[in-house]
């Protein structure tokens, strides 16, 4: 299966380990990411607060590359270049004149035929179609995740077809559940972890965080699962502080779903760049997997 494949800027810099994930959890699951040529910042959160017009035109760019390359689908792992390209689309498809403003402007113009696609949504029709089948070696018992989809899965400025609940998500349950994983559930999984507010108010950021975290912890929680990469690293980064000054001594590694995925087909974490986080997770998942190889 061809995809078209949009990563975004996170993913080309500050969680550049989730491009390499998904790519390959992707491959193994047969289905193959082409990056759509010459993409450009989808202007996540910043533009619609300077230019509303722009907000729209700038993913409305990257959709048309990826329609005149003849895709019928993209996928986009990041959570905020995936609300703003759905939202540009379903801005131009609600205000046609719009779009024939956009349209002026692009070599390459939007039609209006791509099917632009969450991580959570490709991964699920991939598992619905037997992708998973005989894939999955390490059962991962022990592993209690909650699942953190944090505020750009789950709110959107207008009416958008998003194949989820907003108010109570299941996407990601649904990927563990194949995996033979339960998800723990709790109360935090829509709530803001601050984005990017950790930079010029630190103190509400971490406020936020340690309300998320002390839920996670009260339910017996001992990992996050997430796709965003803003609230996996303001959650990773950032644990060592907020839990300092929260007085929180738990410590619980963040996984993007691809490395939950990764580990139960047994691809080492070197593979994913698992060793590359904050809070180590290396160590959890390896306990997990000698369990599961001593039980069998």
């Amino acid at each position: 299966m061809q995809l078209a494949y949009y990563p975004g800027c996170s993913l080309q810099q500050s969680s550049a380990l989730y491009d390499v994930q998904s790519r390959r959890i992707f491959s193994e699951l047969g289905a193959d990411l082409n990056e759509i040529e010459d993409w450009n910042c989808c202007g996540a959160t910043s533009a619609g607060k300077v230019d509303d017009f722009m907000a729209v035109a700038m993913p409305a760019r990257n959709i048309g590359i990826a329609e005149q390359a003849g895709f019928a689908e993209m996928v986009i792992p990041c959570a905020a270049c995936y609300s703003r390209t759905l939202v540009a689309q379903q801005r131009m498809a609600d205000d046609p004149a719009l779009q024939t403003t956009i349209n002026a402007e692009l070599g390459r113009p939007v039609n209006g035929t791509l099917k632009v696609s969450s991580i959570l949504e490709a991964l699920a029709a991939l598992i619905a179609q037997g992708a998973l089948k005989d894939r999955v070696v390490h059962k991962l018992t022990g592993l209690h995740p909650v699942c953190y989809y944090g505020c750009m899965m789950t709110r959107f400025p207008c009416t958008v077809p998003v194949p989820d609940d907003v108010e109570n998500p299941q996407g990601m349950e649904t990927v563990l559940k194949a995996l033979g994983i339960r998800a723990t559930d709790w109360n935090y999984k829509t709530a803001c972890c601050g984005a990017s507010a950790v930079v010029n108010d630190p103190d509400t950021a971490h406020n936020l965080m340690a309300k998320i975290m002390k839920d996670a912890v009260a339910r017996g929680a001992n990992c996050f699962v997430v796709t965003c990469p803003m609230c996996q690293m303001n959650l990773d980064v950032q644990q060592d502080e907020f839990c300092r000054r929260h007085g929180i001594e738990e410590r619980l590694p963040v996984f993007f779903i691809t490395e939950i995925i990764g580990a139960a087909m047994a691809i080492a974490p070197s593979e994913l760049q698992t060793d590359r986080h904050f809070v180590d997770g290396t160590t959890l998942l390896k306990e997990l997997e000698q369990h599961d190889e001593q039980s069998q």
